[in-house]
């Protein structure tokens, strides 16, 4: 890893770690506001015009994360690691933040929302952590081998492997939610969704009871294989 990456990447660190923080106090607002008792399920419906600007806080957070990572790095593989360290450590420090202000989670095993786009998604708070500190060891590996001048790059399979487990990943975080909302045959209103009265219900009512582990180690796993099969083919390149 070449001076500039690592000085580049120190800075990255501390936009992550306070951009992280400010998420956390903004959402310390929002449960003074909707949980002054502690944030529980099930959830307590919000206006409208709420949710509409949770959902564009959430898209201004991705693309705030996304430019300074393509502001950050010279090269297409530098850029996808930076964007996938900043995303990992903001997402880390949130939860510092809430632990800090609030005490909260009581345990890693606490469910939390963890976004709204597209879809809810739903999981214990160690979930979003493994997945964190996942990309971050990719990152760090990618930077790695940039810096050290290797013939270095993802081939199809690395790709194939990383958006496989990507995808996993994503399903095991819809999971119970989306099933919920299959059962009761909801997923023909999906649209409309915000206005429907039988959905308004199930949300007020719905508390988590299953994560799927097993989908969700899956994909994990699958990221895992494709760093290793980076490393092991990069190494037979010394």
């Amino acid at each position: 890893m070449t001076k500039t990456t690592k000085t580049n990447l120190a800075y990255l660190l501390l936009f992550a770690v306070a951009m992280g923080f400010m998420e956390a106090i903004i959402v310390i607002y929002l449960r003074e506001i909707y949980y002054p008792a502690g944030f529980s399920f099930p959830l307590i419906e919000i206006s409208p015009h709420i949710l509409v600007a949770e959902l564009v806080r959430e898209l201004c957070t991705l693309i705030m994360l996304f430019l300074v990572a393509v502001i950050g790095g010279k090269t297409p593989l530098q850029k996808f690691a930076f964007f996938l360290f900043s995303f990992a450590v903001w997402d880390i420090f949130y939860y510092v933040g809430l632990k800090a202000f609030l005490n909260w989670p009581s345990s890693l095993f606490t469910w939390d929302i963890l976004f709204l786009l597209p879809v809810t998604w739903l999981g214990p708070v160690l979930a979003p952590l493994i997945c964190s500190l996942t990309m971050i060891f990719l990152s760090l590996i990618l930077l790695h081998f940039e810096g050290k001048m290797l013939v270095f790059k993802m081939t199809r399979i690395d790709w194939l492997l990383v958006i496989s487990g990507a995808v996993l990943v994503f399903i095991s975080f819809i999971w119970d939610f989306s099933n919920i909302l299959f059962t009761n045959h909801l997923h023909t209103e999906i649209f409309n969704l915000a206005e429907s009265e039988p959905f308004r219900k199930i949300v007020s009512s719905y508390i988590p009871q299953y994560f799927n582990w097993p989908v969700f180690s899956a994909g994990i796993i699958l990221i895992y294989l494709s760093i290793f099969r980076m490393i092991r083919r990069t190494s037979n390149m010394k």
